[in-house]
């Protein structure tokens, strides 16, 4: 099993609609059509460069060396204990959460939100894929959870955040909070997620627990 190039990424997003949508580079700045043309006028003086790039910049998102940093969309649901629920896997209240829309969600301290992924993943039969939060986020305490993608499962992953800290924490959304990393084996499995009818196969939006 080896772990995919950036090139291959590329390649499957372009040619397979593994990833959609595709950043084909690291992108540090929010507006990527003003980025490149601000960047290719020669005649920009560096001053303004700098003070634009300073306002526009983001957490990092889009393909790297050996991964992808996927972002965060807009929709989260964050726990709450205003109605006393007890979080069963089996049996989940629905009533635990508080859905929020917005540009930032802030996560009380020591407390959990779930999110989902801008991009929809495809993900080939001979393909494990895993997923590992971006430092910026762990070296404020926020833990970025998510449970593998099997081979042929697709859909928006859903994404848990943890906050370990004391203190409130900020999430961004349409900015980079995790990193994909491709394993490709040297067989395709005799059973796809696909195959078994996977209960979270296809999912869209921020997808809650089934048992």
């Amino acid at each position: 099993m080896t772990i995919k190039s950036d090139k291959w990424i590329r390649t499957m997003a372009q040619e397979h609609a593994m990833i959609d949508p595709f950043c084909d580079r690291q992108m540090r700045f929010g507006d990527y059509r003003a980025y490149v043309q601000h960047c290719e006028d020669n005649h920009l003086p560096p001053m303004i460069r700098s003070t634009w790039e300073e306002h526009n910049r983001v957490i990092s998102y889009g393909v790297s060396s050996f991964g992808y940093d996927v972002r965060c969309a807009d929709e989260f649901k964050v726990f709450t204990n205003i109605n006393s629920a007890v979080i069963d896997p089996k049996n989940f209240d629905a009533g635990s959460f508080v859905d929020v829309k917005s540009d930032v969600c802030i996560i009380p301290p020591n407390s959990f939100a779930l999110a989902r992924t801008v991009e929809y993943f495809k993900i080939p039969r001979d393909v494990l894929t895993i997923c590992l939060g971006k430092s910026t986020y762990a070296r404020c305490g926020i833990i970025v959870n998510v449970t593998p993608l099997e081979p042929e499962w697709e859909g928006h992953v859903t994404l848990e955040f943890s906050n370990t800290t004391t203190l409130p924490a900020k999430i961004y959304a349409n900015e980079g909070v995790a990193q994909m990393l491709f394993l490709q084996s040297d067989e395709a499995c005799e059973v796809s997620y696909k195959d078994r009818g996977g209960k979270y196969q296809g999912q869209r939006g921020v997808t809650l627990p089934k048992a």
